[in-house]
């Protein structure tokens, strides 16, 4: 194929994350140009819907005056200082204390940082960090579940539980274990009711740590919706069971809200829609609606006081990051938490959930379609060679990247995950009437994606 002087360009200098460096040389990028709304174009004039709000970030759409608004002028007051060494501004003082208001847990202290990765990051260490000032220097490891995703680093590479973010960069790390996720569709028995899969998972979970040793277990850490993982909802009552193993061992709870922060699931958090009482919670993507670079911990009295021995002791807390409450991405997430209150964001997602969710109840008769699951504005199909076994596609035909390819050709960005799973999570702003275009597009690519496989004779590859 011919490409332009970008695509080339790109090709020449760029390496692009989560792609598969040898095929895109032959392909190379679409270039997008600017944003509108709930609607991106590329650079040849094709509007898009963004239906999966970036990477699950761009909350508020594109092109938010406010939001542009809040960033030039904090650009033309302070554009930058640092949190190093007792200094401070107001930005980062107004943030904190909006977080510590709306956080679904009692939150004493806030600690900024640059991406979730980096805020999933921060929890390992303060939890290792906290542990130590406690005298409790073996209650270091941290369990994550099979299939989660927090992050790329070395240390949340290891808890992510996927195995591309692990294969031959040397991980996980030691100290990080996995259990099985709440997935019933994959996970559950043949005849297991949700009662009893999640009776189940709350056992293995419970003899999980004795055989570690409940003194060497330190946190346990969970999505609310565990999304790149194939936005796996969890099976009803799991995260009550779930803590009453983490009460009965002492086990810290971290709940990764990154992707379900901020009215993604119909409540402010996720852990409010699914019955979680964590200690702390990692928060990034939407804090900014996507527009600047912004994570953040919250945490509460307990482990603030632990920080405090331990900086008396040391003389200093060792860790930060020059872009810490950086003035004018702090700026930019006031003005969009400041939004998400005036517009009543959260109530706009609940008026518009249950459109959202039919039409993915109704894309389950799809004859491509095992499973689709959604709560809130995020969601997904998952695309099967047999609906009556579960039998999955052979992965080496990328039927799910087939159906996204085709998505595109309709104007619809979605996103393929591992096991031909199809996500969206639109902007939270979308209205009925654009979801219902979402879903007529999404339901071309899918019916395109069946003649292929149909035509290719793919179901018995």
């Amino acid at each position: 194929m011919d490409l332009t002087n970008a695509q080339m360009r790109d090709i020449e200098t760029l390496i692009h994350p989560y792609t598969n460096l040898d095929a895109f040389r032959q392909t190379g990028p679409v270039v997008m140009e600017r944003g509108e709304g709930i609607h991106v174009w590329d650079t040849n004039g094709k509007q898009y819907i963004e239906g999966l709000s970036g990477l699950w970030c761009t909350s508020l759409g594109y092109n938010e005056q406010e939001l542009v608004d809040a960033a030039m002028e904090q650009f033309s007051t302070l554009p930058f200082t640092h949190t190093f060494a007792g200094k401070s501004h107001e930005r980062a003082i107004e943030l904190a204390e909006m977080l510590k208001e709306i956080a679904p847990h009692d939150a004493s202290k806030v600690l900024f940082c640059g991406s979730g990765s980096e805020a999933n990051d921060q929890q390992i260490k303060l939890v290792w960090y906290y542990n130590n000032a406690l005298g409790r220097t073996a209650k270091k490891k941290i369990i994550s579940r099979k299939r989660a995703y927090h992050g790329v680093t070395v240390a949340t590479a290891s808890l992510t539980g996927l195995p591309a973010n692990q294969m031959d960069f040397d991980l996980p790390i030691d100290r990080i274990h996995h259990v099985n996720c709440p997935f019933a569709y994959r996970e559950a028995a043949p005849g297991e009711t949700d009662d009893q899969f999640t009776d189940r998972l709350a056992v293995e979970l419970d003899e999980y740590i004795q055989r570690e040793g409940p003194d060497t277990v330190a946190a346990f850490i969970a999505e609310p919706v565990q999304g790149a993982g194939g936005v796996l909802l969890p099976a009803e009552g799991y995260f009550p069971k779930i803590q009453k193993v983490l009460d009965k061992y002492d086990v810290y709870f971290i709940a990764d809200e990154v992707i379900c922060g901020f009215g993604r699931t119909g409540e402010m958090f996720g852990s409010q829609t699914f019955g979680m009482k964590p200690d702390t919670i990692s928060v990034a993507k939407a804090l900014s609606s996507a527009y600047l670079p912004i994570g953040a911990i919250t945490v509460g009295e307990d482990m603030y006081q632990a920080m405090l021995d331990e900086s008396r002791k040391i003389g200093v807390f060792g860790h930060g990051f020059t872009y810490t409450a950086h003035p004018v991405c702090a700026a930019v997430a006031i003005k969009t938490l400041e939004i998400y209150k005036k517009r009543n964001i959260v109530g706009h997602v609940q008026s518009v959930a249950p459109v959202f969710e039919g039409r993915f109840a109704k894309l389950a008769d799809h004859p491509l379609v095992g499973d689709a699951r959604a709560k809130g504005l995020i969601g997904a199909v998952e695309i099967v060679a047999d609906k009556s076994t579960k039998r999955a596609f052979d992965a080496s035909l990328k039927v799910g990247a087939a159906c996204q390819a085709f998505a595109e050709a309709e104007g619809l960005i979605t996103r393929a995950l591992g096991g031909d799973i199809v996500a969206l999570c639109p902007p939270l702003i979308i209205k009925e009437d654009e979801i219902n275009e979402v879903f007529d597009r999404l339901e071309r690519a899918l019916d395109a994606t069946e003649h292929w496989v149909t035509k290719k004779g793919l179901r018995s590859a």
